[in-house]
């Protein structure tokens, strides 16, 4: 038995719990199923539900990867590569990735790399020039900078 009892809900109520959850923020198809599989749903149920957000434009998986992709790129500065990987793991279609990466101006990305990069070069504090060059590497690749951009910006920066 569970500590507490699982409350049913019904096809309209957790329609219009998702036509909320979707209207807070963008939400991709995974991020739907997986919200209503909490809800303990036949589904027939489930399908009805997602049919009725995509007709009504609440759940948009071209406009949630384009609002994705700006949105990580701008706040948490992440690179092309580590945005592709984590809508990937979201289901998302090639195409829609492509477009979304669309969003990213290209002379941006490259500022916003260069700031990140240098301000990261900074913060580091350790003396040894191996230690401070692999911490900056490892720092931009896990951010999804581009492998090439990285070691150049790098090379730049920390001379031997």
């Amino acid at each position: 038995m569970h500590k507490y009892p699982i409350k049913s809900v019904t096809v309209a109520e957790a329609t219009h719990k998702m036509e909320h959850y979707c209207a807070y923020q963008e939400r991709c198809h995974k991020d739907i199923e997986d919200k209503l599989r909490t809800m303990k749903l036949i589904p027939e149920a489930k399908e009805k539900i997602i049919l009725h957000l995509l007709e009504h434009n609440f759940l948009n998986e071209e406009r949630f990867a384009k609002s994705f992709a700006r949105g990580k790129f701008n706040i948490k500065k992440w690179g092309k590569q580590r945005i592709t990987r984590e809508l990937k793991l979201r289901k998302i279609s090639p195409y829609n990735i492509k477009t979304a990466l669309k969003e990213i101006a290209e002379e941006d990305y490259f500022i916003i790399f260069h700031e990140l990069a240098e301000k990261k070069y900074n913060s580091i504090s350790e003396q040894d020039k191996n230690k401070k060059y692999k911490k900056l590497v490892d720092y931009l690749l896990y951010r999804g900078w581009e492998t090439n951009l990285v070691y150049e910006k790098a090379n730049e920066l920390i001379s031997f």
